[in-house]
């Protein structure tokens, strides 16, 4: 049975070309980047050139990227780097209601330790209000933390206007960009953006492996302690065969991105106008033109969504109904709640996110299947 991939947004493959730079470092150059002996030099070596590359890609300095394990961590080091370090200049956070889980609950924990968190609302297509934003900045608000583009509806938020405004409060201001890098042109400088989460997985690369941006005047503390990798700042062994693999893959993202966009949004599109043709009663999540390239979240009414995943994966189709890190969770999605849909149609969402590898023969097949069980289960 053929595997028709639209989940991308939950993870990508690692593309042919990633694994074979990776490969060395498995086999050949495995010495630990923090031993003085050749081997150890060569991975040391690989590691500044990937870091050079993320840098690149964001328009910042080299010594302004640290490696991690993934965007969760690259999260939690800067939100919590940050906190901690700047307590005594206040102890005010403002995220939004529908950050991903990574920075939801890390503030959840920041409040236990006293951080007060503003939790700013969303329209209906998932966009902060940028007065809002301001109207909410108080003289102990040391943090501004906003996603760069949801990962379930694929809203691209406002992050020039929200930087413009933390430069002007003199604010450090976060960003979790791990849906945007791979997808979106980024550039922190022009952006004013302090502090920007990326993980490689996201953009063919492989998992296990982030990156987090911080901007070289911003102070923060380390949150694990050990050894002095990664400028004292983010200890243990470094994972260098996933370090070079990142820094493979983000260069080759952003090789050719317009075009690459292009390709799938033409894919997102033709993919509306056939449900548009063949499927009645549904609903569009997120904001229709400022969303990312590949995100595609509709909400069927009257339809659960489970069972739509459950038939779509006898077909070898693999979709979601929302982030991979909240599955499991009997609760309707935050982000639909926060844009104001009533559960009756988020349990009825599907989350279809597009790859190079689709093809519209691909959403011809995904389209009618979705039409066969949702014709199917409107009749009961």
């Amino acid at each position: 049975m053929k595997i028709r991939y639209f989940d991308h947004a939950a993870t990508t493959a690692v593309k042919e070309e990633v694994l074979r730079e990776m490969l060395p470092y498995f086999l050949y150059n495995y010495g630990n980047a923090s031993s003085i002996y050749s081997i150890g030099r060569k991975s040391k070596k690989a590691i500044e050139e990937s870091r050079e590359s993320v840098a690149k890609v964001l328009n910042a300095e080299a010594k302004e990227i640290y490696f991690t394990s993934c965007g969760t961590e690259s999260d939690n080091l800067a939100i919590k780097g940050v906190a901690i370090k700047n307590k005594d200049k206040g102890k005010h956070i403002i995220t939004s209601k529908i950050e991903h889980p990574a920075v939801l609950h890390t503030c959840q924990v920041l409040e236990k330790d006293g951080f007060e968190v503003t939790y700013l609302n969303v329209d209906k297509d998932g966009l902060i209000d940028l007065n809002e934003l301001e109207n909410n900045i108080r003289d102990d608000t040391i943090l501004i933390s906003i996603m760069f583009a949801n990962n379930e509806i694929g809203t691209i938020e406002p992050i020039k206007g929200i930087g413009e405004i933390a430069k002007r409060k003199n604010i450090i201001f976060h960003t979790d960009a791990v849906q945007a890098v791979g997808n979106i042109n980024i550039d922190v400088k022009d952006m004013n953006i302090d502090m920007l989460s990326l993980s490689a997985h996201k953009f063919y690369g492989p998992k296990g492996v982030g990156a987090v941006y911080i901007k070289k005047d911003v102070e923060f503390e380390k949150i694990q302690d050990g050894g002095h990798q990664e400028k004292d700042k983010r200890a243990g062994t470094e994972n260098v065969s996933g370090i070079v693999g990142l820094g493979k893959s983000i260069k080759i993202a952003y090789k050719n991105i317009n075009e690459y966009n292009n390709k799938i949004m033409e894919l997102r599109e033709y993919y509306f106008n056939q449900i548009e043709e063949k499927i009645s009663d549904f609903k569009i999540n997120g904001h229709r033109d400022k969303r990312l390239p590949g995100n595609a979240n509709i909400s069927f009414n009257n339809i659960a969504g489970d069972e739509l995943l459950i038939y779509l994966d006898t077909l070898g189709i693999c979709a979601s109904s929302g982030s991979a890190c909240t599955s499991g969770s009997l609760n309707p999605s935050h982000v639909l709640t926060a844009i104001g849909l009533p559960y009756e149609t988020s349990r009825g969402s599907l989350r279809i996110t597009f790859g190079e590898d689709n093809t519209k023969e691909d959403i011809d097949f995904l389209v009618d299947a979705l039409k066969t069980k949702i014709d199917e289960l409107r009749e009961k």
